[in-house]
């Protein structure tokens, strides 16, 4: 499918880009640029371009039939998809379809677990009922009001994301950001918050199930660049959803390009975080603006902004096409560094093989594997929880079998209230078994790597789950953190803030 070859421009000739796709960058930056274009273009390449690119389809609860694979599900596992589907989201695609599953291992393949809604991702309770909905052929209107109390239970906005983690610029409340860490803040830009395909663990369920009470996003990239503007201690803005890869370049530039124009002191670093990599690496390939999305990357990096590529690989098997791995070079070529992050989940990448074969060949790949992470507390976690006991040995294994350069990962780590609070190991004190802990990152900085002990349970699988060892009452942070949510709470109520969206 793949042949080597030049890229081609939007003008048809082979070389740099045309310079409308610079995204207007001024003479000077687009000198520099193109002749750094050029150059690169003068090498031998490994990027190729396709003879019969592939067109994306989109797969969901209207058309998923229409898969021929679709035939090798029995009726009970298609039944499961149409009643999990009214309450979870569920999205698929043509290159995870039919690059990624091996659907002769359906339904145990990890790639269709990932993707199609299986049964126990309801809890039983809330499976029967909605199954009698379906059953019964109950209308929309009944059905999703059964969903959207079901979806209330699931805890749809852990750690504090919808009460304390939104910021305020004056007396506006910017509902399309996040501002937990002091270092990052977080901004959904409101056409960014889809999915090339759903992950069915993905802790962000609710952008995308319709309840727009639950949803982040916003518009006004203004606000944006004055909220940094007026907080110094703001080094990183993370672009985040949904995926802002779904976006146009158009539409994506419309909220970078004004962080580089305000030529902010404080800004250091761009985040992006996508699943695209793995869900459709096509986006940096053959989509008809994707020399304008890597051109938008030079800028930033040409604008002396670092600009990080926060990808999620879940599986090994999303690292082995072609695509992808042409899609990552073109990514670095640009002067991003991409950093790879993904949770650890039972009935997905629960084993050290999986996980000490992704970070090689990321690092192989030229990528940074950057964290593993314990599936929160949301949706789904009931069926994806891993113990934290468990987590570590996964982790402490797979990490025993890899390379010092694969080692900049950091894990097993809970996005908790509190902060990242990573499981450094099971261990003895005193003849007491207890989880030895730490914080990577806290609401409060100076709670970053302070170290903390827990009574050792074997079937905790999140922070809540445990208790202070040695007869502490509370842990070291939980004063200060439940101070922090009354003041909050207290503010709110006092005066009410104009949400922003």
């Amino acid at each position: 499918m793949w042949k080597q070859g030049k890229r081609k421009s939007k003008n048809g000739k082979n070389g740099a880009a045309s310079p409308a796709s610079y995204l207007d960058l001024g003479a000077d930056n687009l000198a520099k640029l193109r002749a750094m274009h050029e150059a690169q273009e003068t090498l031998p390449r490994t990027e190729s371009d396709l003879e019969d690119p592939p067109g994306y389809r989109s797969y969901a609860l209207n058309n998923y039939r229409e898969l021929p694979q679709v035939a090798r599900l029995s009726d009970e596992a298609q039944f499961a998809i149409e009643v999990v589907s009214r309450v979870l989201p569920f999205k698929t695609n043509s290159y995870v379809v039919d690059e990624l599953i091996d659907w002769d291992d359906v339904p145990n393949d990890p790639i269709f677990v990932l993707n199609f809604p299986q049964r126990d991702m309801l809890l039983p309770h809330h499976f029967e009922e909605m199954a009698a909905l379906v059953r019964r052929g109950a209308d929309k209107i009944e059905i999703d009001a059964a969903a959207n109390r079901i979806r209330l239970e699931l805890n749809p906005h852990p750690a504090g994301q919808m009460d304390h983690n939104v910021p305020t610029l004056g007396e506006t409340r910017l509902t399309g950001m996040q501002h937990k860490y002091q270092e990052t803040v977080l901004f959904f830009p409101s056409n960014g918050q889809t999915c090339h395909a759903y992950c069915t663990f993905c802790f962000r369920w609710p952008q995308f199930v319709g309840m727009d009470e639950l949803k982040f996003a916003m518009r006004e990239t203004e606000l944006l660049v004055d909220y940094v503007r007026a907080h110094p201690e703001v080094s990183d803005v993370l672009f985040t959803g949904g995926d802002p890869m779904i976006m146009r370049t158009r539409n994506l530039a419309r909220y970078i390009v004004p962080l580089l124009q305000a030529c902010l002191p404080n800004l250091r670093t761009i985040r992006i975080g996508t699943k695209a990599l793995g869900y459709w690496p096509y986006r940096f390939l053959t989509d008809e603006d994707a020399d304008e999305l890597l051109d938008l990357f030079r800028r930033v990096t040409a604008a002396g902004i670092h600009l990080a590529f926060m990808a999620h690989f879940n599986h090994p098997r999303e690292l082995s096409t072609d695509a992808v791995k042409q899609a990552i070079a073109r990514i670095r070529e640009t002067g991003a560094e991409i950093r790879t992050q993904s949770p650890l989940m039972r009935n997905i990448n629960d084993s050290p093989e999986a996980w000490s074969e992704m970070w090689r060949e990321q690092v192989r790949l030229g990528c940074v594997p950057y964290y593993m992470f314990i599936a929160r507390d949301t949706g789904a976690q009931h069926y994806f929880s891993v113990p934290l006991a468990r987590a570590w040995e996964i982790f402490r294994d797979a990490y025993n079998s890899v390379s010092g350069i694969a080692r900049t990962v950091r894990g097993p780590s809970m996005s908790a209230d509190p902060g990242k609070v990573e499981v450094l190991g099971v261990t003895s004190i005193g003849g007491k078994k207890v989880f030895a802990l730490r914080m990577l990152q806290g609401r409060n900085p100076d709670w970053a790597m302070r170290p903390f002990f827990a009574e050792y349970d074997p079937k905790a699988v999140w922070l809540s789950d445990l208790k202070p060892a040695f007869g502490e009452k509370r842990f070291f942070f939980e004063e200060e953190l439940e101070k922090r949510y009354r003041e909050d709470d207290d503010r709110r109520r006092v005066k009410p803030l104009v949400p922003v969206i």
